[in-house]
């Protein structure tokens, strides 16, 4: 589903003169369609990230219904893999190492993988700061996997990728799903758990997979605990 100017305020808990002020300068993601601005929820998605904004893990939950069921965090991370001293010189190098240790079908045209990664590269990085990326494309990976995974390789060198704070990467988060839906939900949270500190630095210092997995189940169980939310309006960004 596409997004009005009123949904995205109301996501982000700001003004529509606020997105409008955005969009117009360029900062927001947006399509024009019949005069009126829409937006994708994956792009803003990623933009929210790249910007280190707090996004709850259910703002971005697709309304429709879908048949396949969607991992947590640490099920879909173990689904995943984390991998270590994965190798890489610059982005299409690490990029293809990247894909090389993908879990995928053998049916599957890794090369053309690499090659819709590198396209969304070109357009913009997805470099999201303090030596992290989240490589997908433009729109969600979507192949014909069993299941939703989330992998996560750090590079043997930390590399220029571009990112917004120009620190070079060394973390690279992928995510595979059979389902847009999937996709978007695995997203949310792994953008929810890097707003995290303890699983944040857990990943920043490399730590093993036991304890990455742990803070993430730690994650996990405070977004299950997290109360409902009221009925009161949201506050809103005077704009």
């Amino acid at each position: 589903m596409q997004l009005t100017v009123r949904n995205v305020a109301d996501l982000f808990k700001i003004s529509e003169k606020t997105v409008y002020r955005w969009v117009n300068q360029g900062i927001l993601p947006a399509y024009r369609v019949n005069d009126q601005y829409r937006f994708n929820r994956a792009e803003l998605l990623e933009w929210a990230t790249t910007r280190k904004m707090n996004v709850a893990a259910e703002l971005f939950d697709e309304p429709e219904s879908d048949a396949t069921p969607i991992p947590g965090l640490v099920e879909a991370l173990q689904a995943g893999g984390i991998f270590y001293r994965v190798g890489g010189t610059d982005k299409q190098s690490a990029l293809r190492s990247v894909v090389e240790h993908m879990r995928l079908p053998d049916e599957v045209d890794r090369e053309f993988v690499l090659r819709v990664l590198l396209a969304r590269e070109r357009l913009q990085s997805t470099g999201i700061g303090d030596g992290i990326a989240i490589p997908h494309v433009r729109n969600p990976i979507v192949l014909h996997v069993s299941r939703p995974m989330i992998m996560l390789c750090f590079l043997d060198r930390a590399i220029d990728f571009d990112a917004l704070d120009g620190k070079p990467v060394f973390a690279l988060f992928s995510l595979i799903s059979p389902t847009v839906r999937a996709h978007l939900r695995l997203l949310s949270r792994l953008s929810f758990a890097l707003n995290e500190p303890r699983f944040k630095d857990a990943v920043l210092r490399q730590a093993a997979r036991d304890e990455i997995l742990a803070e993430a189940r730690t994650v996990e169980q405070s977004m299950l605990a997290r109360p409902p939310a009221s009925g009161k309006a949201p506050h809103r960004e005077q704009g």
